[in-house]
């Protein structure tokens, strides 16, 4: 079931072209943290890490990501300003991901700094927190506020992505054999 979810709502992650995807799994599984904790054997060497960020009796928030990715997107100037003043410990990925945990857990509103972990524009997500309605430019896997003509590609590209890897794991290839490895090549050189 997990493995599916991941095809459906995780292909861009997947395919190497988004930081990372978020999507709420029913708990049908007696132990969802053994089944996350048997695909990171395969995810993590892969460049990819799948995280439970808030369980329920009824449902788990499961989070995919790149960790280089999203270094790299929180490093971003905008990214930086957005997180400190939500108190997150910039400059360490991790530790953001432990403050974004607590967030869910302890905030009576939802952190709307979460599509920074998601890779959307730090311009778009401080727009949206400041007034979610005006000044609206399209709608897509976000709302995107700047950058139009860029957002509806990238919409359009993550769409046919979905479509590309549902048709695919239909047709039976593995959860392992679409998974695009993005890491940069760790030889020495030679």
């Amino acid at each position: 079931m997990l493995r599916n979810a991941l095809v459906e709502h995780c292909s861009p992650t997947l395919a190497g072209i988004k930081t990372g995807n978020m999507f709420y799994l029913i708990n049908n599984s007696a132990d969802i943290v053994t089944e996350i904790r048997n695909l990171n054997r395969i995810m993590t060497g892969k460049g990819l890490c799948l995280i439970p960020l808030r369980r329920s009796d009824s449902s788990t928030l499961i989070y995919l990501y790149r960790p280089d990715f999203l270094k790299r997107d929180l490093d971003l100037p905008g990214a930086e300003e957005i997180l400190e003043k939500k108190g997150y410990p910039c400059g360490n990925p991790g530790c953001c991901i432990a403050r974004l945990v607590r967030h869910l857990m302890e905030d009576e509103q939802f952190p709307h700094e979460i599509g920074l972990f998601l890779g959307y524009p730090p311009s778009d997500v401080k727009k949206f927190m400041e007034d979610s309605r005006k000044g609206v430019k399209c709608n897509g896997c976000w709302k995107a506020y700047s950058n139009e003509c860029e957002a509806k590609k990238l919409f359009e590209k993550y769409k046919k992505c979905r479509e590309i890897y549902c048709r695919e794991a239909k047709e039976g290839k593995s959860l392992e054999a679409l998974i695009v490895d993005t890491r940069k090549d760790l030889r020495p050189a030679i």
